[in-house]
């Protein structure tokens, strides 16, 4: 026998249609058979190096054979699914199976004068079975889960690795750990993948992280067995996959990668090498002969490679010897002979009968996601070629088309990239994926529950779709925004109506409260009203919220955005609800002035003034009535509360008391009484009493909306809730009876769920909320099911059947809202107010306590100018930054935006578009903010430091809310705006302009065709010869341009020239890069601007396209322009005819491509 390797023929089975992998091999120690494992779950016995194929039978389970041991007398072996170990014969007979009751981890070689192998288990724990009966011998607990046993050939140790990298010595008599330090060692930082044993020494090979992801460990590490003692590891670049010892020489090892890579390398003299490349495209198993004559390695194309250390040409056996004569399988009896014949029956040729599914069943939850496999693509041709050596190294420039793609590992299916408006074209043909129906387990979260999260594609967060998540009419909100994890229960109140109602009353009265969340809810109300289906953002009630709970010392209820598995939304929620349902109350209060919503309950005495609106709505004003139960004292004490926390009763043995009614009736109205005790000195009888005590209130008096906090903090409470017996906890309406004096109320009040907010927490991600809704709107227009699902902006239609339904604890209830049925009619909103006071914007409004009156350039409106529907007015708004932009950078260079960066509004010019007073602002206010600014944007903005502080700016200030309402009654007044890129204007002011009153000339100059948007401040150059944004942004300045603009638009509208034109304009504008050109001086200008290189300058008077040619002009004198000319086309001013300086500047990019 030669002490080189040379590769023989493979082993292959040419009848196999579709190979399987081969996922185990052992070498028989006394027969001339190679034991293989497939990925189907069978062994196979190959004969003889020519690999003639024998017995086959399966291990148990349906997928790949994890491990395989050849014995004297048996096989062991076990699966990756199988439900225990078992042990075969050489003819495939089974001799036992045992099954430990959890999954089989691993199992140990055999020792050589042992009849004993250690098995693993997930439980974890480990055990010593005996494999001729396979009796458990001895159990023991283990600390982890084990992936690795091996004793050592002298049986003076017995060594394990775990999942976590740990190498630890067990008593080979007993496997308990050692009890001194020595004993343990961690050798890899992500897994153990192999070990192998000498006398003294431990060879390990496994798992580390590279860039925070798991990779090879290039390294064989080597200890000392006696103390853990770290050696010299010895190197295998290409990533050891496998390590086995060869038997004949005790200290060398053969390390395989999974590429087919073989070294074989004496551990004491590393050095010497041998190294093996085998045609392969992955190997998953290596097993080596008892006398090292052969090593076999299996791939995933069903092939065993071997390598032999025979004389060429010379056949030893497997084994080495004339061992045992192999067992043939006994020859199955031959098929009947059909003789054929016209009347011959079809039925004598026999039917094929199936035990198990075909492969055309399986779903895809059977198909494998090796963390490994595949293996990486090879290298390409166009990085070969041109390719460089330094030493022993070899680099390439990576081709542009590759860029982003190296080295990735696909080891899950693709996840379908974001959907963006720019690329919906392309994906124009694509359709939501039905859910399949198998996905609709108990334990498995539907679809429309799962968490949705905003990509962010190079044009920002306006070119998300959000319409292929919303195809109905009821808006969702965006979730990139701090605290909105409280949109859930903003929809649930938008959509009750009596609260809506409050809310969008109140917007119209002069609230004292610069920062009030019933304001804010009142305008997110008419928003989602007016919006009609398309996306909202509810920003500034987030930021309300996030500047209210600083203010109260409530920073439990801020959501900083750093999500992580221990947060609990269900229980935030529940806190947020009280706080807010407080707020309201408070800020709604106009005490003594507040309307009663129910006349008929009003108080005996008229005098006596109504309470706050949300408390007519929501407050139980009940009577704490408190007996001693020494002296049966009685003491009643007013009680008033808005909120109902559930109080679940004990779970004891079945009883008649009705107090331990588990149904969701009875909890309710146990937790509305609330019956508790408590001990306290008695003032009657003067001894420390038991005091019992309770809430009583009359059924007529419960209120007209129930707002429940469900309180389900643990396993417990959560099995109320869950469905039994194909019934639900919940119910759509519940009966409710009062207590008087202790005694039940004989009237009842019937309530109907409205809406519901529930956490969903999955296993993977992190938790999130959503809002169940019974929207008021699909019950008018008498739609079937009124039902909807409202996953921040995935909004769908739902069954009242899903809804109370709650088959797992997947879903969580958090906040449920009932309204009362026969109130509902009754409740009287005429006294509320509902018109907003239009002389707001006659008013000048400035907390401001140094206002430079030289800064003032506005003029609010007269009585008479009020605006009417179709109004036109001219607006543009200046942001500053309140939170920088967070970006993930990847290992493969590119970024993914994980939130984009928060601007605030700091400055709106609204200007008059038409009338005596043309171009003339009337609201110039910049706005006060309580936050810090990050960045002032000034470049761009406009906004220096102090300009937003009372005591510091110089400027007209004014509070956020009020420049709102000022903005929210131009909207309601009909009035037309006019602007450039005004949609994302209108997005960070957080505000819907409905489509049909908004003209934005960044889409009237603007050719489909080309795919270019151009700039405010080019179109202000090229058509109206004017210069702006030349040092930073005035919007005055921009709002006065994109009016003038619109003008210009009119006037070749009518002329019938306009698209004539814009083509020339888009032409032209090439030659400019679209950017005004630098001016060589800060003098004026009086020639036009050179085109680009290689065409001739034209000639002022006989050019008929260029700057300053856009219309057909006159000359006058600059600053003179009549914007109320329409009729008649605009003036410019030609070049040298007498204007002042104009400075030109390129364009730097604005954050909205202005």
């Amino acid at each position: 026998m030669s002490s080189t390797y040379h590769q023989i023929p493979s082993l292959t089975y040419q009848r196999d249609v579709l190979p399987q992998p081969i996922t185990a091999l052992s070498f028989d120690p006394v027969s001339d058979i190679l034991w293989s494992g497939t990925n189907s779950g069978h062994i196979c016995a190959n004969y003889t190096p020519q690999g003639l194929r024998g017995v086959h039978y399966p291990v148990g389970g349906r997928f790949a054979v994890k491990k395989i041991l050849a014995t004297d007398v048996n096989v062991l072996a076990c699966g990756v699914t199988s439900e225990g170990i078992g042990a075969w014969g050489k003819g495939g007979v089974n001799s036992w199976y045992f099954k430990p009751g959890h999954q089989i981890a691993t199992f140990s070689n055999k020792p050589l004068n042992s009849s004993a192998v250690a098995v693993s288990t997930t439980a974890p724990e480990l055990l010593l079975l005996n494999t001729q009966t396979g009796a458990v011998i001895r159990r023991t607990s283990a600390s982890s889960i084990l992936t690795h046993l091996h004793y050592t050939a002298s049986q003076s140790y017995f060594v394990s690795g775990d999942a976590e990298g740990w190498i630890r010595l067990h008593d080979p008599r007993d496997l308990t750990n050692r009890s001194y330090s020595s004993g343990t060692v961690r050798a890899h930082v992500r897994g153990i993948q192999g070990i192998e044993t000498s006398s003294t020494m431990l060879y390990t090979i496994g798992v580390g992280v590279r860039q925070g992801r798991p990779f090879p460990d290039p390294l064989v590490k080597i200890y000392d067995l006696r103390n853990l003692k770290a050696l010299p590891p010895i190197p295998f670049s290409a990533g050891p996959a496998f390590i086995t010892r060869l038997p004949n020489r005790p200290t060398t090892l053969a390390i395989t990668s999974g590429q087919g890579l073989v070294q074989i390398v004496d551990a004491t003299n590393p050095t010497t090498n041998e190294f093996y490349q085998l045609e392969t495209t992955y190997v998953n198993s290596v097993a080596i002969s008892p006398t090292a004559a052969y090593i076999a390695f299996g791939d995933t194309d069903g092939a065993i490679h071997l390598l032999s250390a025979a004389e060429e040409n010379a056949m030893l056996p497997f084994n080495g010897f004339d061992g045992k004569p192999i067992e043939w399988p006994d020859t199955p009896e031959p098929l009947p002979e059909i003789e054929w014949t016209d009347s011959t029956p079809l039925n004598a040729v026999g039917m094929p009968y199936y035990d198990t599914l075909l492969l055309s069943s399986w779903t895809k939850d059977f198909v494998p996601r090796s963390l490994y496999f595949p293996p990486p693509a090879k290298i390409p041709q166009q990085v070969l070629s041109s390719m460089k050596m330094n030493d022993s190294i070899a680099y390439a420039t990576l081709p542009k088309e590759l860029r982003g793609r190296r080295n990735v590992v696909p080891s899950a299916p693709k996840k379908s990239s974001g959907r963006f408006r720019s690329g919906r074209a392309r994906h124009a043909d694509q359709s939501d994926p039905v859910t399949p129906t198998y996905e609709y387990a108990p334990d498995t979260i539907p679809k429309c529950y799962r968490k949705v999260e905003i990509e962010y594609s190079k044009f920002g967060v306006e070119d998300f779709d959000f319409g292929f998540y919303n195809r109905t009419s009821y808006s969702g909100l965006e979730t990139h925004i701090l605290n909105s994890y409280t949109n859930p229960l903003v929809q649930v109140m938008h959509y009750t109506l009596p609260i809506r109602r409050l809310a969008k009353s109140h917007i119209t009265t002069d609230c004292p409260h610069e920062h009030c969340l019933l304001c804010e809810l009142g305008f997110v109300a008419r928003m989602l009203e007016d919006a009609r289906g398309i996306n909202c953002q509810a920003s500034n009630f987030c930021k309300t919220v996030g500047v209210l709970a600083q203010m109260h010392n409530a920073i439990e209820l801020i959501d900083y955005g750093r999500e992580s598995a221990d947060l609990t939304y269900s229980h935030m929620i529940q806190m947020f609800h009280r706080f807010l349902v407080d707020r309201l109350s408070t800020e709604g209060n106009s005490f003594p002035h507040n309307p009663m919503l129910l006349p008929d309950s009003g108080p005996a005495d008229l005098h006596s003034p109504a309470p706050a609106p949300i408390t007519q709505l929501l407050g139980i004003d009940a009577k704490n009535i408190i007996v001693c139960t020494s002296c049966h004292a009685v003491r009643e004490k007013e009680n008033m509360t808005h909120l109902i926390d559930l109080v679940y009763p004990v779970r004891k043995q079945p009883t008649n008391d009705p107090a331990h009614e588990t149904d969701f009736a009875s909890i309710l109205r146990n937790s509305l009484f609330r019956r508790t005790t408590h001990k306290a000195t008695c003032q009657t009888c003067k001894q420390f009493a038991t005091f019992e005590s309770h809430r009583s209130i009359r059924a007529r008096d419960l209120p007209p909306v129930l707002a429940i906090n469900a309180a389900v903090h643990n396993e417990e409470t959560h099995k109320f809730w869950r469905d039994q017996r194909r019934q639900t906890f919940l119910k759509p309406r519940v009966e409710l009876r009062g207590q008087i004096e202790g005694m039940d109320d004989p009237e009842t009040a019937v309530y109907e769920l409205r809406a519901m907010a529930v956490q969903v927490v999955a296993k993977d991600t992190n938790s999130h909320l959503v809002a169940l809704v019974k929207v008021p709107e699909a019950e008018q227009s008498q739609q079937s099911e009124p039902w909807y699902i409202f996953n921040d902006f995935l909004v769908q239609n739902m069954t009242e059947e899903e809804v109370l339904s709650i088959p797992s604890n997947w879903k969580v209830p958090a906040i449920l809202y009932l309204e009362r049925v026969d109130l509902r009619q009754r409740l009287d909103f005429s006294k509320l107010p509902d018109k907003m006071d239009p002389t707001i914007l006659c008013r000048d409004t400035n907390i401001a306590g140094n206002r430079d009156p030289r800064l003032i350039k506005h003029e609010p409106l007269q009585y008479e100018e009020l605006p009417k529907p179709g109004t036109l007015i001219a607006i543009d708004a200046e942001f500053v930054s309140m939170q920088q932009e967070e970006t993930e950078y990847r290992s493969d260079g590119t970024k993914k935006v994980i939130r984009p960066a928060r601007l605030s509004l700091a400055r709106v010019s609204v200007l008059r578009g038409d009338g005596p007073k043309e171009g003339v602002p009337f609201i110039d206010d910049h706005i006060h903010t309580s936050e810090i600014i990050v960045d002032y944007l000034t470049e761009f903005s406009g906004i220096k430091f102090g300009d937003l502080d009372p005591n510091l700016s110089r400027y007209t200030l004014t509070p956020l809310k009020v420049v709102y309402k000022k903005l929210r009654l131009l909207v309601d007044s009909g009035c037309t705006f006019i602007g450039h890129g005004l949609s994302k204007d209108f997005r960070i002011i957080n505000i819907f302009v409905p489509p049909e009153q908004v003209i934005d000339t960044v889409d009237l100059y603007y050719l489909e065709n080309r795919q270019r948007r151009l700039s405010l401040r080019f179109l202000t150059w090229f058509v109206l010869k004017e210069s702006i944004q030349t040092d930073t942004h005035d919007s005055i300045e921009d709002a006065l341009s994109a009016l003038k603009l619109y003008k210009v638009y009119l006037q070749l509208e009518a002329e019938g020239t306009f698209d004539k034109k814009l083509e020339e304009l888009y032409r032209e504008g090439r030659q400019y890069n679209f950017k005004p050109p630098a001016s060589s001086s800060s003098g004026t200008q009086t020639s036009s601007p050179a085109p680009a290189s290689g065409t001739a300058s034209p000639i002022p008077g006989q050019i008929a396209m260029g700057r300053g040619a856009f219309l057909q002009q006159q000359p006058f004198t600059a600053g003179q322009y009549p914007l109320n000319a329409v009729a008649t086309p605009p003036f410019f001013a030609l070049q040298g005819g007498g204007g002042g300086p104009t400075r030109h500047g390129f364009m730097h990019q604005n954050w909205r491509n202005r």
